[in-house]
């Protein structure tokens, strides 16, 4: 029997408050490759496996572009974000909701002035 592999992604935001806060911080499937619904300014972002170890990390990822999600992308021990309109690629990804609710794109609509969008969800837990 095969075990999964899980990732707890960590996000935080830097610059506010004395400290920082939390934006989110959930566990998942291993993913290089995950969205981030109505992402903060500037983000802070650690991966690391179920015991700890750090898998990749972003310091001071800032927002490049007025977008309703970010893509953050595992390269080695590096994290990079791209601010983004998602497309039939990013459909099946997970998606990171404030909080540290965890969901899987499964479908996206915009229009070409990117003044109205619609998308769903799905959410799925077990114990």
């Amino acid at each position: 029997m095969t075990t999964a592999v899980h990732h707890v992604w960590d996000l935080w935001i830097p610059d506010v408050g004395a400290q920082g806060a939390s934006f989110a911080r959930g566990r998942m499937d291993a993913h290089d490759v995950v969205l981030v619904h109505a992402a903060p300014a500037m983000l802070d972002v650690a991966v690391r496996t179920d015991d700890g170890v750090l898998v990749a990390s972003g310091l001071s990822l800032q927002r490049g572009a007025e977008t309703p999600m970010a893509r953050l992308r595992i390269q080695g021990s590096s994290i990079g974000r791209e601010d983004i309109w998602p497309d039939a690629g990013d459909v099946g990804r997970p998606v990171i909701l404030m909080g540290g609710e965890i969901a899987i794109l499964r479908s996206w609509w915009n229009d070409a002035g990117h003044q109205e969008w619609r998308w769903t969800i799905e959410l799925y837990n077990h114990r």
